[in-house]
């Protein structure tokens, strides 16, 4: 059988095929070959999600078994037929024909009485077909082998929607699901919106499988979904699914770190959605965008200091903050390193923030390595006093307990989402649902502050 990556390519030579797109097309081929029944893909806009999903399966399904029976359904009818019309033209094709020469449709040899229109062709001499519809649409006495389900949300303004998703909900469950038997499969490709999405409702109710590694495509249960997400840049560690190291873009020559790092600065929370797959809704954030701000220090400045939380663990980021307190209290967030970086190379990075900085406090939490962390960061910044101490209390309760403290109490400079990007992003779109939260770093660190700061809590320090 020719690999799916094969096929794609001699009939769309076209193809700038990146290493994603591969990993991507070996996913769609084990689909194909039947050992993933139910898969989940998110992608970036612009990435290639439709083409391998709408376009190039279908085609290639129905070139191995010209028997089935296949659905493509997207938010209108419209963009549902388009997808229909391109597979029309692929196996059409002469590249196509060659492949698979007894898979062939009206108009491209013998007609008969066989359908095809922009919504339905019938494959020549077998049962199969392939259907397209329209979220809303009716299936009434089709049954589906394979349903295919691309961008089920025209766009925000939709998902955002209590009535658009509960429709599409309904749609899913008594349409999409009642055409299906035991044995048909579906996949879902989505650029996702919003966390209580059709994909989010699916993690809610059913068995989701998030593939880290080939290997489990070996020994997945028929009822048991397999997602996928590929972000448009690169948070977590390097794997063999996805080789980059944390902070490459998916397709640097299309759609640079750079560029998209301009685009996270416009709308953090947006292109969380779009870009990495990692929808937040604005009504469950715990600090949002509600920070108040400021251009320059006050005069009355009595003290600065700094807070550092080392990684807990290796995807964890390190989080310091250089900070101000004035006469009232207030407290101004001055300068921040924000890193996935090794240890040894986050040391360096913070005691240049520190000798660069007039802070003459720094507070390290001796958990997880902080205290080795501390010694060296008193080494190399002979005038700041570091201290060190073990924070023992329940990281949930005191994040979620102090939000309000934060944002009474804390001041961010007026250009803090230019000068630290990531930070602002993981702080700004920082969940009250806390085990929803990827990352706790930069809001545990800024709870810190204000406990030792407000005097809600007393902190016991130990001197290097």
């Amino acid at each position: 059988m020719m690999s799916f990556e094969d096929f794609a390519t001699a009939v769309a030579p076209y193809l700038e095929l990146q290493p994603f797109h591969r990993s991507y097309y070996r996913l769609l081929e084990a689909f194909a070959q039947g050992k993933v029944r139910r898969l989940i893909i998110t992608m970036p806009p612009q990435h290639g999600k439709s083409v391998g999903a709408s376009t190039l399966l279908p085609a290639y399904l129905l070139g191995l078994n010209p028997d089935l029976k296949v659905a493509i359904a997207s938010y209108s009818a419209t963009l549902a037929s388009k997808f229909n019309r391109r597979v029309q033209r692929l196996i059409e094709s002469r590249e196509y024909n060659q492949i698979f020469p007894q898979t062939t449709i009206k108009g491209s040899g013998r007609s008969g009485s066989y359908i095809r229109t922009s919504d339905e062709v019938e494959i020549v001499d077998h049962h199969g077909s392939l259907i397209s519809v329209g979220r809303e649409g009716s299936l009434t006495g089709n049954r589906v082998d394979c349903f295919i389900l691309d961008d089920l949300y025209k766009d925000a303004m939709e998902a955002n929607s209590p009535v658009v998703r509960e429709n599409c909900r309904e749609w899913y469950t008594s349409v999409v699901r009642t055409r299906m038997h035991n044995a048909s499969q579906e996949i879902m490709v989505f650029t996702r919106w919003h966390e209580q999405d059709l994909i989010g409702t699916i993690r809610e109710c059913e068995k989701v499988v998030d593939l880290t590694e080939w290997s489990q495509l070996e020994s997945v249960e028929p009822d048991t979904w397999v997602a996928l997400n590929f972000e448009a840049l690169k948070v977590g560690d390097a794997s063999e699914i996805d080789p980059r190291e944390r902070g490459e873009s998916l397709w640097e020559q299309r759609h640079s770190a750079a560029l998209l790092a301009s685009k996270r600065r416009l709308d953090p929370v947006k292109f969380e959605c779009l870009y990495q797959g990692n929808p937040t809704t604005a009504e469950g954030l715990l600090y949002g965008k509600n920070f108040t701000t400021y251009n320059a220090l006050p005069r009355d400045i009595v003290r600065y200091a700094n807070y550092t939380d080392t990684a807990d663990m290796g995807e964890d980021y390190l989080c310091s903050v250089c900070y101000a307190v004035d006469r009232a209290g207030a407290i101004y967030v001055t300068d921040v390193t924000y890193s996935s970086l090794p240890m040894e190379q986050t040391e360096k990075l913070v005691a240049d923030m520190l000798n660069g900085a007039q802070t003459r406090l720094a507070v390290v939490e001796s958990n997880n390595g902080g205290r080795g962390f501390a010694r060296v960061l008193q080494q190399l910044c002979p005038t700041v006093r570091v201290e060190w101490f073990h924070q023992s209390n329940n990281k949930e309760a005191r994040i979620l307990s102090n939000s309000t403290t934060v944002l009474h109490n804390l001041r961010m400079p007026l250009d803090w989402q230019r000068r630290w990007p990531e930070f602002y992003n993981h702080i700004t779109t920082y969940r009250r649902l806390f085990s929803a939260n990827r990352w706790h770093d930069a809001a545990d660190v800024l709870t810190g502050i204000v406990e030792r700061e407000v005097g809600r809590k007393v902190v016991r320090s130990k001197f290097l």
